[in-house]
């Protein structure tokens, strides 16, 4: 049994959260059984110390990594600390935060909102990435981006729209662009809430995009190789 810290650093609107449930929810349902999982809301000041677990995932956030609040600098902080001390899995905002503390650079991207089924092709197989496979299509919804590698980093994964979509450090830690907790359902929600905030054709599109297959269950299974190798 691995002993996971989730670090919780956003939530789902409230209407969607009493649907769909809390991220550290839908990253429960994607570790499975074989692992342990304690949440911490660092948004609260609540932090795991690195040593009491085996891995740590970062959720996703509506917050910017480059933005000014207190819990944000300490989350980097956190993250520079933990480094070689456990595993560490980044999401979303979660990869955005790993990628900035650790040397790279996120901005809001030129490019717009990153919403619906998006493919990313697979640059570099690590031996926790089984099954082994070219391409993965899966959920994103974001609009900033990983613009610097940080020094040291692999780049996974990625994408025209998306240059670094997944991103690994050494033997400890790995980062995504996309969501592998998010079923279709939920960010085809998540997605049509924002007309008005996102161009209705972007939306339009990425609603019906979200009707294909995808490869959530893949990049779920690569988590759990990881965190358990």
């Amino acid at each position: 049994m691995t002993h996971v810290a989730i670090l919780k650093t956003g939530a789902p609107p409230p209407a969607l959260e009493a649907r769909y449930g809390d991220y550290p929810a839908m990253f429960r349902a994607i570790l499975g059984d074989g692992s342990e999982a304690t949440t911490f809301d660092v948004q609260a000041g609540e932090w795991p110390e690195p040593d009491a677990f085996d891995a740590a995932v970062i959720t996703g956030s509506a917050a910017g990594v480059y933005e000014g609040d207190p819990w944000i600098s300490d989350l980097l902080d956190w993250i520079r600390t933990a480094k070689g001390r456990l595993k560490l899995v980044g999401i979303c905002f979660g990869h955005q935060a790993m990628a900035q503390a650790l040397g790279g650079l996120v901005e809001k991207s030129e490019k717009g909102w990153g919403v619906g089924l998006h493919e990313y092709q697979v640059q570099s197989v690590e031996r926790w990435m089984q099954p082994v496979v070219r391409t993965i299509s899966i959920p994103v919804s974001h609009q900033d981006q990983v613009v610097g590698t940080p020094p040291g980093a692999r780049v996974l994964a990625n994408s025209a729209f998306t240059p670094a979509g997944a991103l690994a450090w050494g033997d400890d830690a790995i980062s995504f662009q996309c969501h592998p907790e998010f079923s279709p359902e939920y960010a085809a929600d998540l997605t049509a809430g924002r007309r008005g905030r996102i161009d209705d054709g972007v939306v339009d599109r990425a609603l019906e995009s979200l009707k294909q297959p995808d490869d959530r269950g893949i990049v779920a299974q690569w988590i759990r190789n990881f965190i358990s190798a």
